[in-house]
């Protein structure tokens, strides 16, 4: 029997370069990745029982219960994550680097007897698998992971300068989802003061986007992820004008120090 569906904040974890490593690193890896969640979630002080966790292979899916704000998993989570990710990269060399891309997003999930779905859930897989988001890691080499939010969750949010989020840490970018979808997010660094590539130091074929200058003021939400919300805490799903994901739809169960690449 399918669940009414019930606003969650959504987080998606995935490690960069995951499927060019060998099966033994891969595993490795996989267990790192899994170390380093449940330490930042413990040290970011999420309560006990507001996080469930669905495995995705080379990465993770977060849901977190709506009583939780979006300023702890924005600001103290990512910090923890980063610290975690730190601690890591001295035991490991650089063939067993573990590096993330983080996404976070926000919207109605329906559960049934198989795991989650929803178009929210798929819209945050978008984010985490972005061209742009890729290229800014690549390009971060002392980084330990780079963050991405959606444009809604940028505004309900960053935007309001909570002591725990740098709102000038991030800067907009612009990607084509499924489709052709035009989509926006925003990103940032931890241990850099903008994200490169985003900062100015785009060039030719890159995908990325352009800096602050020349976006609009007050973007429009992208489609598939929802108008901008009122308060803390957003309840409802964005609108969405196709099918944003290939694949299969339903969930299975299952700032600032500098790092490296």
């Amino acid at each position: 029997m399918t669940l009414a569906a019930v606003h969650h904040w959504i987080v998606v974890l995935d490690i960069e370069g995951f499927s060019t490593r060998p099966n033994p690193v891969q595993r490795s890896l996989r267990q790192a990745m899994y170390e380093v969640l449940r330490d930042a979630l413990a040290e970011a002080g999420l309560p006990d029982g507001a996080v469930a966790t669905e495995d995705r292979g080379d990465g993770v899916l977060v849901l977190v219960q709506p009583q939780v704000s979006p300023v702890l998993l924005a600001g103290a989570l990512v910090r923890a994550l980063d610290d975690c990710l730190a601690e890591k990269a001295r035991i490991f060399n650089e063939a067993h680097a573990l590096r993330l891309r983080v996404a976070l997003h926000q919207g109605l999930v329906s559960r049934d007897a198989d795991g989650w779905s929803g178009d929210a859930v798929n819209w945050t897989f978008r984010l985490v698998d972005a061209a742009p988001l890729r290229e800014v890691l690549a390009r971060a080499g002392r980084a330990n992971l780079a963050f991405i939010v959606s444009d809604e969750v940028y505004q309900a949010v960053v935007r309001h300068e909570y002591r725990t989020v740098d709102p000038a840490a991030y800067l907009p970018v612009g990607f084509e989802a499924k489709h052709g979808i035009p989509a926006r997010g925003w990103i940032t660094v931890p241990g850099y003061p903008a994200p490169p590539g985003l900062d100015g130091g785009s060039g030719p074929g890159t995908g990325l986007g352009p800096g602050p200058a020349a976006a609009p003021a007050a973007p429009a939400p992208a489609p598939g992820s929802g108008g901008a919300p009122t308060g803390g805490v957003v309840f409802h799903a964005g609108v969405v004008h196709g099918d944003q994901v290939a694949g299969d739809k339903n969930v299975h169960h299952a700032p600032n120090s500098p790092g490296r690449r």
